[in-house]
């Protein structure tokens, strides 16, 4: 009898690991892969371990007559990538749509309980139809199971979304409320409403990859943070994150040895930055050109292209870089780019990721829109952000940095531990010719013969007096005006210095961010 038993279970797991039946086929006619062939490139090979893949529905819902399928159309379990523990969960298109039932959703929530106990991130396959209406409430009861275990798991475990079907309504709001968020182009699309209802509702007519599709999300709304074309390549780099983020908010990222000499001197930094403030470079050069074999994983690299957020290695240590770009709006902040720099310096936060700032800011972006849109209240957000951050921050004033926006900018004035600064360097309220028309307008106004010329001859004497390459090092705002070339080694020992920083916060339930 208990032989029997054992050749039951054996045959259902069987039936279980079958990928080649017709809706597998079907699956991959579209160009996409099944949910264990995608766990197979996700993690490191055999290492897979599922739970409660026998799992069934109670009921099979209205109109089912009795179809309870194993597994309910998601794949649960944990295994390793790079050797770390990693839980995932996959759900399965091919049975009943990948929709969410009550039995689907239980299994979710087991798996994320499981990630926190262990202390281990947590990676979600998304690939469903949504809800499933055959069950009624209860779907919906599971959908709120999995947000909640999302908001509580936020900042304590690495939560990643990948994103490899549609993902429609309410769903929506679990990859939102995750750390990372990645998307494949013309297989994913995320949106609240579909494009049949707002077609009904508005009139307007849009495709499914035009409402929510990968590149809308990843440039547009900034809800995705990668865009890929192709399933392996998005799972790779899965894996490229998952090895610069920790298991746990009360470990450290992953160190790995560097080739790259520690004091390297980076001698191509002389001459990338012109020194006309106005000139235009690409700061990725910059950054490049400091951190170790010039590895950046840049995060929402095509959304509010103004900020360059990204993790890379200093000196084998995981870091994450935040820097204007002066290629685009000469680097000035705006809404977008403020929410985009503040939710990663949050992040880098809650894993204990050193945060290094290059600093070439003009200030915030000027306009009616900016201002009716609430620019004051965004950028709040970065103030906050970079405030509250209790980790290493070490900042770079690479050429300008102007009035608000350089105090935003993890300035020595909010908590930054180490402030460098590069020969040629401006730090003032604004930029030299606006504040001279407003300190010396009356004596622009009274001068005879050449206006130009006095106010030319007024501007040198600010530059002189209050921007010069000194100043701010003379009050103890700068630490040390360094040669560019030095800026990798410096940079390394100031993250060594702080390696066993520690922050006494006070005592509070959280704090009340500008959202």
């Amino acid at each position: 009898m208990v032989h029997d038993a054992v050749g039951k279970i054996a045959e259902l797991k069987r039936a279980l690991l079958d990928d080649d039946d017709e809706a597998a086929r079907r699956q991959r006619g579209k160009g996409k892969l099944t949910a264990r062939e995608r766990i197979a490139l996700l993690l490191d090979e055999g290492s897979f371990q599922e739970v409660e893949g026998l799992r069934r529905a109670r009921h099979a819902g209205l109109g089912r007559a009795d179809h309870r399928p194993l597994s309910d159309g998601v794949v649960t379990g944990w295994g390793t990538v790079h050797g770390r523990t990693v839980f995932v969960y996959a759900q399965d298109f091919r049975i009943l749509g990948g929709a969410v039932g009550e039995a689907h959703a239980e299994k979710i929530h087991k798996v994320m309980d499981l990630a926190v106990e262990a202390g281990a991130p947590l990676v979600s396959l998304n690939d469903s139809a949504g809800a499933r209406i055959h069950e009624g409430v209860t779907a919906l009861a599971g959908f709120g199971g999995i947000f909640r275990r999302n908001a509580k798991a936020s900042g304590v475990i690495p939560q990643i979304s990948v994103m490899l079907g549609p993902c429609a309504g309410g769903a929506a709001y679990s990859p939102a409320l995750t750390d990372f968020t990645f998307m494949v182009r013309g297989i994913s699309q995320m949106f609240l409403t579909g494009p049949d209802v707002v077609a009904a509702v508005t009139g307007e007519r849009v495709t499914m990859d035009e409402l929510g599709g990968a590149d809308v999300h990843n440039r547009l709304s900034g809800v995705a943070h990668f865009a890929y074309d192709d399933e392996r390549s998005c799972l790779e780099d899965v894996r490229l994150l998952l090895s610069m983020l920790p298991a746990n908010n009360r470990e450290r990222p992953p160190a790995l040895p560097s080739a790259d000499p520690v004091d390297r001197r980076a001698e191509a930094l002389d001459h990338l930055v012109p020194a006309d403030g106005n000139r235009p470079y690409d700061m990725r050069a910059v950054i490049e050109e400091v951190v170790d074999d010039g590895f950046v994983l840049e995060v929402q690299e095509g959304w509010a292209t103004n900020v360059i957020c990204a993790f890379a290695r200093l000196g084998g240590q995981v870091v994450g870089v935040v820097a204007n770009q002066p290629s685009v709006l000469a680097g000035a902040l705006d809404i977008a780019a403020s929410e985009k720099a503040a939710r990663f310096v949050q992040t880098c936060d809650c894993f204990n990721i050193p945060i290094v700032t290059f600093v070439d800011v003009p200030g915030f972006l000027p306009g009616v829109n900016q201002e009716h849109d609430g620019i004051i209240r965004h950028g709040a957000k970065l103030l906050a952000a970079y405030c509250n951050a209790t980790v290493p921050r070490l900042s770079v004033i690479v050429r300008k940095a102007y009035g608000g926006a350089y105090i935003v900018m993890d300035s020595r004035s909010i908590g930054a531990d180490l402030v460098l600064a590069w020969p040629g360097n401006e730090i003032a309220v604004m930029g030299p010719e606006a504040a001279v028309d407003i300190i010396f307008r009356r004596d622009i106004a009274a001068a005879n013969g050449d206006r130009e010329a006095v106010r030319r001859q007024k501007i040198d004497l600010y530059r002189a007096e209050l921007m010069h390459s000194a100043y701010a090092a003379e009050r103890g705002l700068v630490d040390d005006v360094i040669e560019p070339a030095d800026t990798r080694r410096v940079l390394i020992r100031g993250l060594e210095m702080l390696r066993t920083k520690h922050a006494d916060l006070p005592l509070r339930k959280h704090g009340n961010t500008p959202l």
